[in-house]
């Protein structure tokens, strides 16, 4: 099941119980600046680029003391940014190798992780914006700090097991959400830029179609 919320993160995890997710899988703001964000119009040119400055400052520790309380385990996106706010707990890594060789964007994202100490690796070639796939959603960027659905589906295979409801703060682009509902997973997770969250919906309403259509 997906619950799937235009809210505030901190207004969510209010509802719920100390430790009433299994799995907290965030990507949270990393504070390192403005971001050019090219919108949801599949034709966009470079000139209709706009700057947001949402990625200007990361959450406050109230914001990672309640993901803490409401989880029992993490997987945190930008570990390398709230070192200040990790528990002594998610000393392990993830790291996803995008397998690219441009150097004017990060060529790994790194998660923090509190199911074990040492370095894993996902490598999945990613530039974020050029993707294969059989959705044309595909082929048009809605989130600039946008992450793989094949990323997804390898942190839940790997680290939820069935039953396991599932948390996302940041729900962005949701790849998340298509990720899990292929795999069978209660997810709760929320949105607060409606622009970003209505696109989102637009593409897992598509997704959920497409498959429903060419289920055997």
């Amino acid at each position: 099941m997906l619950d799937i919320r235009n809210c505030d993160c901190m207004d969510l995890m209010k509802e719920y119980p100390d430790k009433h997710f299994e799995l907290a899988i965030v990507d949270p703001p990393y504070g390192i600046g403005d971001i050019r964000d090219g919108g949801h119009d599949v034709n966009r040119s470079i000139n209709k680029y706009k700057t947001v400055s949402w990625n200007n400052q990361i959450p406050s520790k109230q914001y990672f003391d309640e993901v803490n309380r409401v989880s029992k385990s993490r997987i945190i996106w930008g570990c390398q940014y709230y070192s200040k706010y990790l528990r002594d707990d998610e000393v392990g890594r993830i790291i996803h190798d995008k397998d690219i060789s441009m150097s004017t964007i990060s060529q790994a994202d790194i998660a923090s992780c509190s199911f074990h100490k040492r370095v894993r690796v996902f490598k999945y070639k990613w530039h974020g914006f050029i993707k294969a796939g059989d959705s044309p959603f595909d082929h048009q960027r809605i989130h600039p700090c946008e992450k793989p659905v094949s990323l997804y589906e390898w942190l839940l295979t790997n680290y939820a097991k069935k039953g396991d409801k599932i948390l996302d703060t940041h729900g962005g682009s949701m790849s998340i959400a298509i990720a899990a509902w292929n795999l069978g997973f209660d997810l709760t997770l929320c949105e607060l830029d409606k622009d970003y969250y209505d696109a989102a919906m637009k593409r897992i309403t598509f997704h959920q179609a497409q498959k429903q259509l060419f289920k055997p």
